[in-house]
């Protein structure tokens, strides 16, 4: 049976639990809780995990707590099938050494510059992460030295082998030390795997996680593309326009659950902190206070909402990102319980927009860009709330005292009824006035690692894109930033998995132009088109040609003016779609 442990069970160094503590990772997940200890061992590993399982702390930590960080000769070489999964890996080991002084890590993949990676190697590094045919390229030109790796994992084995690098991972193997130790994970485990694993790994540990796969189709997801920094603006706005009635809102780490819990206090809203630190009586009472109603709102960490049951729960927001897909699962498995809808919506920025491809891939379910709410959308929600509010009151209360009142203050005062009514409106809404006069703007990240723009299925109108601006799919006006364009036809589309971010990055690579010059990318079922500036060299187009993405050649060609018109003039407008409202 696959369980979770704490880390301080694993056998883990000080420093690593000290990291994972403030970046707020609470409980190993599965792969990590079974793989971590051999690999510390020293036992060969061979794992079977999905993408968003973990695995990549799984091998990373006991990598980094087995380094002399005295010597700055390679000791741990990965092995990741493409240049993106390469410097995702490098990022998460950055994150994982941020105690231990003197670190170096580098990621090394085709299309970069060799002489950048020439010199650091020569500077000294610890652990390399690399596709296959660079790593040979620096092997045979003697520009990496194996002769001190202590550690070799194949990070998804049967994404290298579909690609046609098994062979390249079997040559490099081969040049290793004999004492080594191994770590294989992949996702299935086809035969040419396991004859790899049976060639090269020595009476390995053998562990299988099965994919998270809990049913999520009650449940609908958003994500909002929002910097940390505008976050709690963000979600304020969301909190305003949304039809809710019980919310937990997930973040990382206790520090986090507090702070966000005041300043949404400050805003008005009911809400409590619950967290690892707090006593089970404390707990449980606030639980109690969420399912009866004298609260709306827990922010909470992944471990004290465990086994929280609240059949109230509307929403679950993830305002900071799960560290794995089987996290963000149990997170969102709070809502859309006893038949009825539930909501989950995900904030993310940069790099973590690569965790959301994951969860859509692990729960087959797309999730729907979400556009943040206008001042006058936000008016008109508090308005139609204080009509009914009122319309309520004069239905079930008993006003007669009021009445009088009212006549006499009338009388005295000398005022209209319309008058006195505003008054008494406005001291009724003061703390939270009705008009929201102005809203301050929220930016909403690039979405280059998300692949392509999605249709807006919110009301709200704040962040809608707008005509001209860098969007996939909207020609930039022949220009990029004041430099003359040409659009130009990839060979390759949405039906080989082609993202956004995977044309920039193959671009950029080979063809030395920086990712703000590549503009209008529009992806479509068979091929894509994108700007570039202007004139560029025959021998750059020529060489663009051949670059691969996905495994295909990119076959680009220049489009002709008339399809250069053609495709601009397009609708790629977004299709308009609105939530039927609960009864208040």
């Amino acid at each position: 049976m696959e369980t979770s442990k704490n880390f301080n069970e694993l056998g883990l160094a000080p420093f690593l639990l000290e990291t994972l503590k403030e970046i707020g990772y609470e409980t190993a997940s599965p792969i990590q809780s079974v793989a971590i200890p051999p690999l510390l061992e020293g036992r060969d590993v061979l794992g079977q995990a999905q993408t968003g399982t973990g695995k990549t702390a799984a091998f990373a930590l006991p990598v980094l707590q087995a380094l002399d960080i005295s010597n700055m000769n390679p000791q741990a070489l990965i092995l990741a099938p493409t240049r993106e999964l390469a410097i995702q890996v490098s990022e998460a080991f950055q994150t994982y050494a941020k105690k231990l002084k003197g670190f170096h890590v580098l990621p090394v993949y085709g299309g970069q510059g060799m002489q950048h990676q020439l010199k650091q190697l020569k500077r000294g590094v610890h652990v390399i992460v690399g596709t296959p045919g660079r790593v040979m390229d620096h092997l045979r030109r003697k520009t990496l030295l194996l002769n001190n790796i202590k550690t070799i994992v194949l990070d998804e084995a049967d994404e290298m082998l579909r690609m046609g690098f098994i062979d390249d991972v079997e040559w490099i193997l081969e040049q290793l030390p004999a004492e080594r130790r191994v770590a294989l994970f992949s996702a299935t485990m086809p035969a040419e795997i396991k004859r790899v694993a049976q060639r090269h790994l020595n009476n390995p540990v053998e562990v299988k996680i099965k994919s998270p796969t809990a049913t999520v189709s009650a449940i609908k997801q958003y994500y909002v593309p929002v910097n940390f920094r505008y976050k709690i603006d963000a979600l304020t706005r969301i909190l305003d326009h949304e039809e809710t009635d019980g919310i937990i809102i997930f973040v990382r780490t206790r520090n986090n659950t507090i702070e966000v819990a005041d300043k949404l206090i400050a805003r008005g809203f009911e809400t409590e902190a619950l967290n690892g630190e707090i006593t089970q009586a404390k707990r449980e009472k606030t639980i109690e206070k969420l399912k009866n109603g004298e609260i709306d709102i827990i922010v909470a960490t992944d471990v004290a909402a465990r086994g929280l049951d609240v059949k109230r729960i509307t929403h679950v927001i993830n305002y900071d990102i799960s560290q794995d897909v089987e996290s963000y699962i149990h997170r969102i498995g709070r809502t859309g319980r006893a038949g009825k809808l539930g909501v989950a919506i995900l904030f993310a920025s940069g790099r973590e927009m690569r965790m959301l491809k994951d969860i859509e891939r692990v729960t087959g379910q797309r999730m729907e860009l979400m556009n943040l709410p206008s001042a006058e959308t936000i008016t008109n929600k508090r308005v139609d709330q204080f009509h009914k509010m009122i319309s309520e009151t004069i239905e079930t209360q008993d006003l007669e005292f009021f009445s009088e009142m009212i006549s006499e203050i009338v009388h005295k005062e000398e005022v209209s009824i319309e008058q006195l009514a505003a008054a008494l409106a406005y001291l009724a809404q003061k703390d939270k006035p009705l008009k929201t006069e102005k809203l301050s703007e929220i930016p909403l990240e690039r979405e280059s690692n998300r692949g392509g723009h999605r249709d807006s299925h919110r009301d709200g109108d704040f962040n809608r894109p707008k005509k001209g601006r860098d969007m996939p799919g909207r020609s930039q006006g022949r220009s990029g930033g004041g430099v003359a364009m040409d659009s130009f036809r990839i060979e390759v589309g949405s039906e080989h998995g082609l993202t956004a971010g995977e044309i920039v990055g193959a671009i950029a690579n080979e063809a030395g132009i920086t990712g703000d010059k590549i503009k209008g990318i529009r992806i479509s079922k068979t091929y894509s088109t994108v700007d570039l500036p202007k004139d560029l060299p025959a021998a750059t187009i020529s060489h663009l040609k051949k670059v691969r993405v996905r495994q295909l050649p990119m076959q680009i060609s220049k489009l002709s003016e008339k399809a250069h018109i053609s495709r601009s003039s397009g609708s790629g407008k977004s299709k308009p779609f609105t939530i039927k409202k609960r009864k208040v």
